[in-house]
């Protein structure tokens, strides 16, 4: 893309990923692979496995409601490694590549902006699709071919 792109809430591609939709804010192609951003409306009981990814960075901005964040360092392998954050609207919350780390909202939803860097990690939450419950563990060859690794079992609703 050689040009700029303002796109307000409500304006990307929505779709399905376990019980939530999500909006595709950016995309990788619209970047060149050097971003994708997502636009999240997360419950309690969506919050992922504690994981790492080996080829991304992620961000994140709370828009709405208040989240909490376990981050662990290089090598960690449980929630009980992690430092534990709270983070309410308008907080930007970083975690690099191989830091292992997971989100789950304090209140019973939250809004977040979800930024990996650089981009194509969308293709991964596209392929999983619509389901009642989260089944992480069974997506392991799929999460590994996006350079994921799940560490630790989601926070307890």
């Amino acid at each position: 893309m050689s040009v700029g792109l303002v796109r307000n809430p409500g304006d990307g591609r929505f779709f399905r990923y376990y019980h939530s939709e999500i909006e595709q804010v950016v995309s990788t192609t619209e970047t060149n692979g050097a971003v994708t951003v997502s636009r999240l409306n997360l419950d309690r009981a969506g919050a992922p496995p504690l994981h790492a990814h080996s080829r991304e960075d992620e961000s994140w901005v709370v828009l709405s409601g208040r989240v909490r964040f376990w981050v662990g360092s290089v090598g960690s392998t449980s929630l009980d490694t992690c430092d534990v954050h709270d983070a309410e609207p308008g907080a930007y919350i970083y975690a690099p590549r191989y830091v292992p780390h997971t989100l789950q909202p304090i209140t019973s939803t939250a809004e977040i902006l979800v930024i990996n860097s650089p981009g194509a990690l969308e293709g991964y939450f596209q392929s999983i699709g619509a389901a009642d419950e989260r089944h992480d563990a069974d997506h392991a060859d799929l999460l590994a071919a996006y350079g994921m690794v799940v560490l630790d079992n989601p926070p307890a609703a």
